[in-house]
């Protein structure tokens, strides 16, 4: 280790390299971001500092930008995504394949996937001749689609009542996209469709058609339970008095008939 011959000196040295290197940082920074605009975008998404500098390595549909550098990061930092849309983006916004190429799975980028598999294929040794018109062992792959390049479709949902979700760009009345397990009422296969059993204003020309009696006390009005319930009770008691009517009458009968005599006497 060198000593230094001016130990007071060393503190401001050592504060003035490192804001030197902070000021060196932020002009190169602007440059590579194309302006204050990049880097602010830059620090409100990423948040990184010192700023990441990397090389382009391609861009999905959604205008996600992906970088990679293996020599100022350790492993596992060395790449990342910059969002295309930086007002709505979480992690589920990259593709599979950029995923795969993210987190290390794969070392081509899917830019250059198609150079990779060509590159790779021509170290296949064929052990028989094969009229398929795929010559490697990838194979066929269609091109997938998403809604607005969200690929976590339990996303794409409304926010209830028709309204839509403005937030995904769902527009009202559109169909959600989440998948739902058979039997599940929002599962268009399992909705059964409803069978009324009857009307409280049938007598009226309709109105409150109810599928079962439980719906249908749902239905009344405070009144209209009010009456039901005095109706139930005169019921009761008219259902009483006949009670009482029948029980005089076999009594008088079998007192008619000898009841409480003795035979003989």
């Amino acid at each position: 280790l060198k000593s230094c011959a001016n130990p007071c000196s060393c503190p401001r040295q050592h504060k003035a390299t490192m804001v030197y290197g902070v000021i060196r940082n932020f002009q190169a920074a602007l440059k590579y971001r194309g302006g204050w605009k990049g880097l602010m975008e830059h620090m409100y998404t990423n948040g990184d500092y010192p700023f990441k500098f990397g090389t382009y390595m391609g861009c999905d549909a959604a205008g996600n930008r992906y970088y990679e550098n293996r020599v100022d990061y350790p492993f596992g930092q060395h790449r990342w995504v910059e969002p295309g849309d930086i007002h709505n983006y979480n992690s589920a916004s990259i593709p599979p394949e950029w995923h795969g190429w993210m987190t290390s799975m794969n070392d081509a980028p899917p830019a250059a996937e198609e150079d990779y598999i060509g590159e790779r294929k021509q170290h296949i040794i064929s052990m028989c001749h094969s009229d398929a018109n795929i010559d490697h062992n990838v194979g066929h792959q269609e091109n997938i689609y998403n809604f607005h390049h969200m690929h976590n479709l339990t996303e794409v949902r409304s926010r209830g009542y028709g309204v839509g979700n403005p937030v995904v760009g769902l527009p009202p009345g559109a169909k959600d996209s989440y998948y739902t397990q058979p039997g599940s009422p929002y599962n268009d296969a399992s909705i059964r469709p409803r069978v009324n059993i009857g009307d409280l204003d049938e007598g009226k020309g309709g109105g409150r058609p109810f599928k079962s009696m439980k719906w249908a006390d749902r239905l009344r009005s405070p009144e209209e339970k009010a009456a039901m319930e005095t109706e139930k009770l005169d019921a009761a008691k008219a259902a009483v008095e006949v009670e009482k009517a029948n029980a005089r009458r076999r009594k008088f009968a079998i007192a008619g008939r000898g009841a409480g005599t003795v035979a003989g006497s």
